[in-house]
């Protein structure tokens, strides 16, 4: 006979990172296969190899902060996130090298996200902590410098502004060419296409070619002493950026003993190689996302990409980011995670994961509203460098009921019965009667509807009932 008294039974305690049951719910409607890189490439574990060898200053100093900040130290950033004079010249110090390594050392480490800037402080990233055992987290450390080649490599002094911008814009082709043409280029080649993709540039704006006509009230781009093509400077200075990272290398492509010109030639490394590779996908991702992702609103953006499994959605994040500016971006993200889906809520933290330190102001105002205070509390301890598995800890007994609730609307509203059954197992309530009694007393909006699909899909008649008494109770506003 069944009893009609709840079983006390004890619920295991499972830490895990929010809205993963949510995410396994729709995991199985399909996922689109991962693509496969070109023939040739390395595995990503000597992919990583060869990142962490290009970063290994960059690393020195970024531990060499942490063990600051071990000591108590606050580390004051100067002007632009660069290291201070007293700071550079301390670090040299310990470290054996001179204060210009140092600086050059901190900018990689921070634009590589070794090093984070928190207000007026810098701090070490969570990447760091992850940089010996996590090969995933050392690949994105060093995209995240290969995309920002041109902050690592300050462009020569007296450059014009304008065309150097241009030039950075024009890089991608470059490296795509490179890239498609499994080979060496050369720097002949590179100039043409720069010199064209420029032009194009200047005809999208509806300027003229950069060597053309100007009026005579706009001064002309400084012109090299030696009469030459600006771009010609430009492109030695993104190429010579570029080898910086490790991205390319530069090679003599003439026959020895005679003299033809220019005979260098630009070769993509094989991480660099990969990384352009990865753009390409990116974007033909972005391309073929159903109704096209980028140009979708936030909304309708994240629930495509509830689909998708999470390295394919953090590259539509990314695309969809890059095409907006970073303010709206956010604004539009947060008004997604205020709506009714919950699912829809956790994918919006997720995206602003794929943000970073720009979204660290708007998470912490995001905090103050009840709906969004469990994801942005658990969004700013895994920036701070806490463990994503142990970030939990910092939430209250009723911001993690409250998250639970919203996790098991999720999964109702887009999962399998199965699913909601086992979502009971990620309780911080050590009993059913428990983890009944602080639901209902928690107040979020959907309780009644978890409650009724938890009774409707759970085998054990028992706690179906005590569910249905308390979706009830709930519904008649008692206690």
């Amino acid at each position: 006979m069944t009893s009609r008294t709840p079983r006390d039974s004890r619920l295991r305690l499972v830490p895990r990172q929010p809205i993963a049951a949510a995410r396994r719910a729709v995991a199985n409607r399909g996922s689109r296969p991962a693509p496969r890189p070109p023939a040739g490439t390395p595995a990503p574990a000597e992919l990583a190899r060869q990142a962490r060898g290009s970063l290994t200053g960059a690393v020195r100093v970024a531990r060499w902060a942490a063990d600051e900040r071990g000591r108590g130290t606050t580390l004051r950033p100067a002007t632009a996130g660069g290291l201070a004079e007293t700071t550079a010249e301390r670090a040299a110090d310990a470290l054996r090298l001179t204060a210009r390594q140092v600086r050059s050392d901190w900018d990689r480490a921070r634009l590589a996200g070794l090093i984070e800037l928190h207000g007026d402080t810098a701090r070490p990233g969570w990447r760091l902590q992850a940089w010996d055992r996590d090969d995933g987290a050392v690949l994105r450390g060093w995209v995240a410098l290969f995309d920002a080649w041109s902050l690592a490599h300050p462009v020569p002094a007296g450059t014009d502004a304008t065309i150097a911008a241009e030039v950075v814009e024009a890089a991608p082709q470059l490296l795509s060419v490179m890239h498609l043409s499994a080979g060496p280029v050369s720097v002949a080649m590179l100039l043409d296409l720069l010199q064209q993709r420029v032009a194009e540039i200047r005809a999208e704006r509806c300027e003229v070619p950069y060597d053309g006509p100007r009026p005579a009230a706009e001064p002309a781009p400084p012109v090299p002493m030696d009469g030459g093509d600006p771009l010609a400077g430009l492109l030695d200075w993104a190429l010579e950026g570029l080898a910086a990272v490790g991205a390319l290398v530069m090679r003599d492509g003439g026959t020895p003993g005679v003299a033809v010109g220019d005979t260098r030639e630009a070769l993509l490394t094989p991480l660099g190689n990969w990384a352009v590779w990865v753009k390409l996908e990116q974007i033909c991702v972005a391309a073929q996302s159903p109704a096209g992702h980028i140009e979708l609103s936030a909304e309708a953006m994240l629930r495509g990409c509830a689909d998708l499994t999470p390295g394919p959605a953090r590259a539509e994040y990314r695309a969809w980011l890059a095409a907006r500016p970073t303010r709206s971006a956010l604004s539009e993200l947060l008004e997604a995670a205020r709506g009714d889906d919950a699912l829809v809520r956790g994918l919006a933290f997720e995206a602003l994961r794929a943000v970073g330190a720009p979204a660290e102001p708007a998470v912490r105002a995001a905090a103050e509203e009840p709906c969004l205070r469990p994801y942005a509390l658990l969004w700013l301890a895994e920036h701070e460098g806490r463990d994503p598995d142990q970030a939990a800890e910092v939430l209250t007994r009723e911001e993690a009921t409250w998250l639970w609730v919203d996790t098991a609307a999720a999964v109702a509203d887009h999962g399998e019965s199965r699913l909601l059954v086992r979502h009971l197992d990620s309780a911080v309530q050590g009993t059913v009667p428990g983890l009944l009694e602080e639901v209902r007393a928690v107040g979020h909006p959907r309780t009644v509807q978890v409650l009724v699909a938890l009774a409707a899909a759970h085998p054990d008649p028992a706690l179906a009932k005590a569910m249905r008494r308390a979706a009830f109770q709930v519904h008649m506003g008692g206690a």
